[in-house]
């Protein structure tokens, strides 16, 4: 699991390397056209249930953590998909089924 870094909280969200690697080149553009957007995500099994939202701004410091040394290869339609729900009022909502962590990104839920 990759860990997402936001603002001054020291708990990181952990969240699959594939999934955040599409993230991180979404966030990566929207933040250098000095937009911002909403991610969501599912607590982790150690946290409590629910789900936490983040509203990801330039001015906030944020930081990628992967497991792997090696770079993941992108799904452009995946990309395409969470780019699209950056725009959308609802923003990025992040899903992926735990028991298969390193499998392909699964679709983006739709706003």
């Amino acid at each position: 699991m990759a860990h997402l870094y936001y603002g001054a909280d020291a708990r990181p969200a952990e969240i699959p390397d594939h999934v955040l690697a599409h993230v991180k080149v979404v966030a990566a553009t929207k933040l250098r056209r000095g937009e911002s957007f909403m991610l969501t995500w599912r607590q982790g099994e150690d946290g409590p249930d629910g789900r936490t939202s983040v509203w990801i701004q330039p001015s906030i410091p944020l930081r990628f953590v992967f497991d792997s040394a090696e770079p993941e290869t992108l799904d452009q339609e995946y990309l395409r998909a969470l780019a699209n729900e950056a725009t959308s009022s609802r923003g990025i909502v992040l899903e992926w089924d735990e028991e298969r962590a390193d499998a392909p990104p699964v679709r983006a839920v739709a706003a």
